[in-house]
């Protein structure tokens, strides 16, 4: 298969390994275009019978994925957008690697927020870089319930006390952090993260294709037996918040101070408590 045609993404095979490297400047912004992009990625890589184990990584070391795009919201007035496909894509892309029949892996050495942290969490496996990956999910602080997944996602990673801590505290959390409470499998120093992944990869890849489909179909039937109906709760919650006068009126100041640029975008958990954000609620 030729994985040429793509604009925010660069393929790479290697017996069995597909080496996916998100590269949209400036900050691999989860919007329309790579969104649309990331879906029909992720279709092909699902119907490659020659890969049997996904990398994900980025080649901005500040950004793994900076977040969802927020226009999708800013343009949709206080109308219902989670029924649209757009809108939802970010579910549809994580639940396509999560069920693919191969192994999926997120590599994470920059920013991985809001939609970019579901996406890594919906994979198989994610190793980080100690003193580089960052995790969050700063919706609620805008007035938004995450739409990609996480509300579901996390409670099964961490437990609910610690899912309620990173979605309401909408703080920035450590490479460090993220494995303490088990967002991420593991973390390791930058120089050794791509390494061991490799490795990993290459000894998944010599196994044969149809035990990785089952194994990973038997994980899934006990850790995410009811899954798709908490998809629709999110989606339904999303919505809510969506229609919010004070959720519209926060997006348009996000986007008005500075964020989706790369300047806005390095520092979002100071943003997140400015006076500028809040206003008017």
């Amino acid at each position: 298969m030729s994985y040429a045609d793509y604009e925010c993404f660069r393929v790479e095979l290697d017996d069995g390994i597909a080496r996916v490297t998100m590269d949209y400047p400036p900050i691999n912004l989860l919007d329309e275009k790579m969104s649309r992009e990331f879906d029909s990625l992720g279709r092909q890589l699902e119907a490659d019978d020659a890969v049997r184990v996904v990398i994900l990584q980025s080649a901005n070391p500040d950004f793994f994925i900076a977040h969802s795009g927020l226009r999708r919201v800013a343009e949709s007035g206080t109308g219902k957008v989670s029924g649209t496909r757009n809108f939802r894509l970010t579910q549809v892309i994580g639940e396509r690697f999560r069920n693919m029949p191969k192994v999926t892996i997120s590599k994470v050495e920059g920013r991985a927020r809001g939609g970019g942290n579901e996406i890594s969490m919906a994979t198989d496996m994610c190793f980080a870089a100690l003193g580089r990956a960052i995790f969050a999910h700063p919706e609620v602080a805008i007035g938004l319930v995450p739409g990609g997944g996480s509300t579901q996602r996390l409670p099964r990673l961490l437990g609910r006390g610690r899912a309620l801590e990173i979605l309401t505290g909408c703080d920035d959390f450590s490479a460090e952090l993220a494995e303490r409470y088990g967002l991420v499998n593991r973390a390791f120093p930058p120089d050794e993260l791509g390494p061991f992944v490799d490795n990993l990869a290459r000894r998944i890849a010599t196994f044969p294709i149809h035990a990785i489909a089952h194994v990973k179909t038997a994980v899934d039937q006990g850790a995410f037996h009811s899954l798709s109906e908490g998809l629709l709760t999110e989606a339904y919650q999303s919505d809510l918040c969506v229609r919010s006068e004070v959720t519209q009126a926060r997006v348009r100041n996000a986007l008005a101070d500075g964020w989706e640029t790369k300047e806005g975008e390095m520092d979002i958990s100071a943003r997140l408590a400015s006076a500028t954000l809040a206003k008017p609620d």
